[in-house]
C-alpha cells in the first residue's frame, strides 16, 4: 500500500486528519486502526460508555503503574481501540477549557497556539445544535449539543453552587478570560439520540471518498525511514507482516500512549531508556515518553431523598420506560453524559483562575471503575485539579508493539495538587450544605463524615482516586530540550513525520480534552495542507 499520507490512529484525532486531509481529491490518504470497526450498539447510545470502559475489545486494556499517588494501586487505564478511539466510548462530555490555557502554551514559545489563534479552529469543528452564538461553530462536522435535559437535583446543586458566590454560566464554553469561580449545564458531543464519535462526524462523511482508504485491525509496529525521513511503517493484520509507504508524512496520531510508544519502538527516545527496552537507538530525543499528565479525580457521593435521581431511574419498570423514551423520542437517561453540570472553582490562593473542576452526576455508584448504580438514592460530585504539576511518563518496555508500555501519570507527586484535591473536596462538603441542597441530602456516603482531616482526605483520595481519561502531553510541543514537535507539529529532527493528538500538549488543558484534541487535528491539517500548497508552488 502506498499514499500521500500515512494515518496512524483513527481515534479523535486521527479521524479528523483523515477526513480534512482527503479533502484534497489529489492528495491519497490511508488511516490505520488497531481496533475494529464501531458497530457495537454501545458505542452509539450516549449512556452506553459506562458498560465501555473495561470492555475486552474496545478498550487496550491499559493498567497504570502501581504508585504511591494510588496508594500503590494499578488503576485501569483506558483507552479506546476501535474507529473513534476514546471519543467513541468516552463520557461525551465537550468542555474548550480556559483560554489562559492557550494562552499559557503561546507563552511556552508555541507561536500561533494562543486562545487567539485557536478558538477558528474549535468553531470550524463545530455543527451546534443549540441556540446560535458567537461562542460556536455551527457548519463543521462534530456535532455538539447542549444539555437538553436538566434533573431537578442537578438544578438543585446549580442553585446551591449560586449560594456559595460562583456565577451561573449559560454557556460553560462562553468563557472569557479572567473569567472567575463558576457554574454551568455541560454541553456534550451528541447528535439527537446519538453519540457523536469523531469516527461517525469526521470519518464516515469521508469514508467513501475514492483517495481514503481506512485500515481496521491492523497493529502498526514501527516507523520505516530512509537516513532522517521517515517513508512509511511497518503492520501486521490478518497474520501478515505488510509495509506501508508515505511519500508525503507520516502522521502519529495514536493518542497519548500510542504515539510515544510508537515513536520508542521505532529507535525514537531517549537512550538510556531504549537501550533498556532492547531497542536500538535510531534517534536521540530525550523528552518522547516523558511530561506525560492527566487529570486525577476522587469523588464524593450522598445518599438523598424527597428528590428523583438515576438511582431509582435505572431499574425495574422505571427503566424499562426509559428504554421505550430512548427507542420512541430518543430522550431520557440513555442520552446522559458521564456529567450533566459542571463548576470550575479556586481553591488555592495563589491560582490567578480556577483552578479545580467539580463536576456532577444525578446519581451515585458502587465502588469500582465500572459504574454500577447504587441501592439507594444519590448523588456525586468529584473534584480534579485543572492544571496538575505532576508529570510521569509513558515508555517502552519490550521491542514487541504487543507488550504494552510503563504508564504512570504519577498522580499527587508534587505538594500543589495535593493540596488541590483536599481544596476540591472540602468545596464538594460545602456545596452539599448549602440551604438549596441540605434538605435533600441524608448523609454523605463517601468518603463520609469520619474522614475529616487534611490527612485523611488526602489518602481517601489516593485509595480511591482514578483517571479522568485527559491522558496528553507525552510529546509536548515546544523548542526546548524536552520537546518532541515544533509548533508545526512536526518531530525535532526529523523529516516527513508528525504527531498531531494530545500528546503534543505543552500543559494539560484545565477540563475535559477531548475538544481540544479536536482542535489540534483541525489545525494540524490545516498546517499540512498549508506546507503541501507552499511545495507545488516552489
Amino acid at each position: 500500500m502506498k499514499a500521500d499520507y500515512v494515518i496512524v490512529g483513527a481515534g479523535s484525532a486521527g479521524c479528523v486528519l483523515a477526513n480534512r486531509l482527503s479533502e484534497d481529491p489529489s492528495a491519497r490518504v490511508i488511516v490505520i486502526e488497531a481496533g475494529g470497526r464501531d458497530w457495537n450498539p454501545l458505542i452509539h447510545v450516549p449512556v452506553g460508555f459506562m458498560k465501555l470502559l473495561d470492555h475486552p475489545t474496545l478498550t487496550w486494556n491499559y493498567k497504570a503503574e502501581a504508585d504511591p499517588g494510588t496508594a500503590g494501586r494499578a488503576i485501569p487505564y483506558p483507552r479506546g481501540r476501535v474507529l473513534g478511539g476514546s471519543s467513541s466510548i468516552n463520557g461525551l462530555i465537550y468542555i474548550r477549557g480556559q483560554p489562559e490555557d492557550f494562552d499559557h502554551w503561546a507563552q511556552l514559545g508555541n507561536r500561533g497556539w494562543g486562545w487567539d489563534d485557536v478558538l477558528p479552529y474549535f468553531k470550524q469543528a463545530e455543527r451546534w445544535q443549540g441556540e446560535a452564538g458567537e461562542p460556536h461553530g455551527t457548519q463543521g462536522f462534530l456535532t455538539t449539543s447542549p444539555m437538553t435535559e436538566r434533573p431537578a437535583v442537578c438544578q438543585a446543586i446549580i442553585d446551591a453552587a449560586r449560594e456559595l458566590g460562583l456565577e451561573y454560566r449559560a454557556d460553560v464554553n462562553d468563557l472569557p478570560p479572567g473569567a472567575g469561580d463558576s457554574i454551568g449545564w455541560c454541553q456534550q458531543t451528541r447528535g439527537g439520540r446519538r453519540r457523536a464519535s469523531a469516527a461517525q462526524t469526521y470519518l464516515k462523511p469521508a469514508a467513501k471518498r475514492p483517495n481514503l482508504e481506512i485500515v481496521t485491525d491492523a497493529l502498526v509496529h514501527r516507523i520505516t525511514f530512509d537516513a532522517s525521513r521517515a517513508t512509511g511503517v511497518v503492520l501486521s493484520r490478518g497474520g501478515r507482516v505488510e509495509i506501508v509507504d508515505a511519500t508525503r508524512e507520516v502522521i502519529l496520531a495514536a493518542g497519548a500512549i500510542g504515539s510515544p510508544h510508537l515513536l520508542q519502538l521505532s529507535g525514537i527516545g531517549e537512550p538510556e531508556v531504549l537501550a533498556k527496552a532492547g531497542i536500538p537507538v535510531r534517534h536521540a530525543l530525550p523528552g518522547v515518553g516523558q511530561n506525560f499528565q492527566d487529570h486525577y479525580i476522587a469523588r464524593m457521593s450522598c445518599e438523598v431523598r424527597g428528590i428523583e435521581t438515576l438511582n431509582e431511574r435505572g431499574r425495574g419498570l422505571r427503566f424499562g420506560r426509559e428504554v421505550w423514551r430512548y427507542v420512541a423520542a430518543g430522550t431520557g437517561m440513555l442520552t446522559y453524559s458521564a456529567s450533566l453540570c459542571a463548576a470550575s472553582v479556586k481553591v488555592l490562593e495563589e491560582s490567578a483562575t480556577p483552578d479545580v473542576q467539580c463536576v456532577f452526576a444525578p446519581a451515585s455508584y458502587k465502588p469500582g471503575l465500572i459504574r454500577r448504580l447504587d441501592d439507594v438514592p444519590g448523588i456525586t460530585g468529584g473534584p480534579w485539579q485543572m492544571r496538575p504539576l505532576s508529570r510521569g511518563y509513558v515508555l517502552a518496555t519490550t521491542p514487541d508493539p504487543h507488550d504494552q508500555p510503563a504508564i504512570n501519570p504519577r498522580y499527587l507527586a508534587e505538594e500543589t495538587d495535593r493540596r488541590a484535591m483536599i481544596g476540591g473536596l472540602r468545596f464538594l462538603r460545602r456545596l452539599f450544605a448549602a440551604p438549596a441542597l441540605a434538605p435533600y441530602i441524608v448523609g454523605e456516603k463517601l468518603p463520609g463524615p469520619g474522614v475529616q482531616s487534611d490527612d485523611e482526605l488526602l489518602d481517601y483520595a489516593r485509595q480511591n482516586g482514578a483517571t479522568v481519561y485527559h491522558a496528553s502531553c507525552s510529546c509536548m510541543m515546544g523548542n526546548h530540550a524536552m520537546a518532541v514537535v515544533d509548533s508545526e507539529l512536526r518531530v525535532h529532527g526529523l523529516d516527513g513525520l508528525r504527531v498531531i493528538d494530545a500528546s503534543v500538549m505543552p500543559a494539560v488543558s484545565s477540563t475535559n480534552t477531548n475538544a481540544p484534541t479536536i482542535m489540534i487535528a483541525e489545525k494540524g491539517a490545516a498546517m499540512i495542507r498549508a506546507a503541501a500548497r507552499e511545495r507545488l508552488a516552489a
